[in-house]
């Protein structure tokens, strides 16, 4: 599947939970854009790092921490995206469960549809 596609797919999660979750709100579409293309690159660079740094706290909680490291990047996309906000840390963990829940489900149907 391609990246551009992916980006697509994550932009209209987006807007669907930001409609659906109290707490965040979204200007349109293309902050939504943004939203997906500033968290694909610090899930990119940003993450690895975070992860390694925290690997004994993600080891001792056996990865519930991950969690916590996938709040942090959707509190510094709203910061960097203009016209996306999360009020809140415990908002922006249930935002990151609930678009990571919906990016498997998603990817599960179209890898079904590509075998």
């Amino acid at each position: 599947m391609g990246f551009i596609f992916r980006l697509l797919i994550t932009t209209a999660i987006v807007m669907f939970l930001c409609w659906l979750l109290p707490g965040v709100e979204i200007a349109g579409w293309t902050s939504a854009l943004w939203v997906a293309v500033v968290m694909g690159f610090l899930n990119m660079f940003l993450k690895p790092i975070l992860v390694f740094m925290t690997l004994p706290a993600t080891i001792v909680t056996m990865g519930l921490f991950l969690f916590v490291i996938n709040a942090v990047i959707i509190m510094l996309s709203a910061y960097f995206v203009k016209g996306f906000e999360v009020r809140g840390f415990w908002t922006a963990l249930l935002f990151s469960i609930v678009l990571t829940f919906c990016q498997s489900i998603v990817n599960g149907f179209l890898q079904k549809k590509e075998a």
